[in-house]
Formats: structure tokens, C-alpha cells, sequence
């Protein structure tokens, strides 16, 4: 299977999409300090990951869309919000709780104990997810592959903590603690989207012949 011949789409979305990236993560440190608390001080490393998120999600959508379009790039990063939702959703049904939520509120750091624990269904569920989209959008090994790199940095920079929810014992007071998760990654997610638009309307409205 040959690759699209749209030049002008794989020369300029892959650095759009790691600015919208980078631009997306200083909104979710705004949110993060408005609604819950201050941190600014890792917005380096965040801004790093949100340009490889944003780079890795516009290159692997340069490769399995023949027609770029506004409307298609808005439902392309929907599904991958919709996968994080569900990574959740299977944490949930798959494990039952380890350790609470107060001793993890308590530890200082990453849950690498738990990561580690959820990894064999985070890696089930991140091939799973490729197979399927690869199947939506472009079959074959080479729409597999874009989508798996795009889906795997994705789960490593934002979906680890997603992963763990089913190991935790929350409290029904405390659910509100899931919904801000979820609420952050929705919006960093819609943030992202927008920016990009915002900078490649003009080939997205223009939708270049494959």
C-alpha cells in the first residue's frame, strides 16, 4: 500500500500539531491552577509532552486520512479521548482495588507500583485500540503502525494514572476526583484541536486530493 501523496499535509501538520500541543498543556496547567492547584513548576516538562502527544496525533493523521477536513480531524482526536474513557472503564472491570485512595493521595510521586500492575491490560488495550482504528481508517501495516505510535505515547504521557483507576478503592464522596481527570483531559484534548485548526484551516477546509 502506497503512502498519501498529500505533500503539503505531511510537511506542515506534524509541526502544528506539536505547537498546539506545546500551547495546549499551558492551558491545562491554567485550568489545573484555576480549578484544583499551582503546577507551574513542571510546565516544562510539560509542554515537551504535549508537543510529542500533539506531533504524534497529526502525523498519524497525515498518514491514514486521504482528505483532510476539519470535520474528520474533530472526530480523529475525539476517538482518541474516547480510548483514554474507556482505558478507565476497563481498569475498573478488569481489577479490583489494591490500595486506597488516601494512601495514594499520601505517596509521593508517580503510582509506579500500580503502573506496573495495570501494564499487561494497558499494552492489551493500546494494541487493541490500534487494531481498531487502523481498521476504521486506513488497513494494513502501515495505518497500524501511525496509529499504535500515536495511541502508545498517548497512554505512556497521559493515560498511566487512566490505567490505575481500578486498583484504587474510591470513596462515592470522592468521585468527583475522577470527573476532574477526565475533565482535564477533555479539555486539553478540545484545546488541542482547536489550536490546530486553527493554524492548518486553510488545508483543512481546502482538503488536498490524495
Amino acid at each position: 500500500m502506497t503512502e498519501p501523496t498529500a505533500s503539503v499535509t505531511l510537511r506542515s501538520y506534524p509541526r502544528s500539531g506539536a505547537i498546539a500541543g506545546g500551547l495546549s498543556s499551558i492551558s491545562f496547567a491554567l485550568i489545573h491552577q484555576l480549578f484544583i492547584s499551582n503546577i507551574w513548576y513542571s510546565v516544562i516538562p510539560m509542554i515537551a509532552a504535549g508537543s510529542l502527544c500533539g506531533l504524534c496525533l497529526a502525523w498519524s493523521y497525515a498518514r491514514v486520512i486521504t482528505r483532510p477536513s476539519v470535520g474528520t480531524w474533530i472526530r480523529y482526536n475525539s476517538l482518541y479521548v474516547a480510548m483514554l474513557a474507556i482505558l478507565g472503564l476497563a481498569s475498573v472491570l478488569v481489577f479490583e482495588p489494591v490500595t486506597t485512595l488516601a494512601a495514594l493521595l499520601q505517596h509521593d510521586g508517580p503510582p509506579d507500583e500500580l503502573i506496573r500492575q495495570a501494564l499487561p491490560m494497558t499494552a492489551a488495550f493500546t494494541i487493541a485500540t490500534a487494531v481498531f482504528l487502523s481498521l476504521l481508517y486506513r488497513r494494513g501495516w502501515w495505518g497500524f503502525s501511525a496509529i499504535f505510535l500515536a495511541s502508545t505515547v498517548l497512554v505512556i504521557l497521559l493515560g498511566l494514572n487512566v490505567s490505575v483507576i481500578g486498583l484504587v478503592d474510591i470513596p462515592r464522596g470522592s468521585l468527583y476526583l475522577i470527573l476532574e481527570l477526565f475533565g482535564l483531559i477533555f479539555a486539553i484534548g478540545f484545546v488541542y484541536t482547536a489550536l490546530f485548526v486553527a493554524l492548518e484551516r486553510k488545508s483543512l477546509v481546502s482538503t488536498p486530493s490524495a
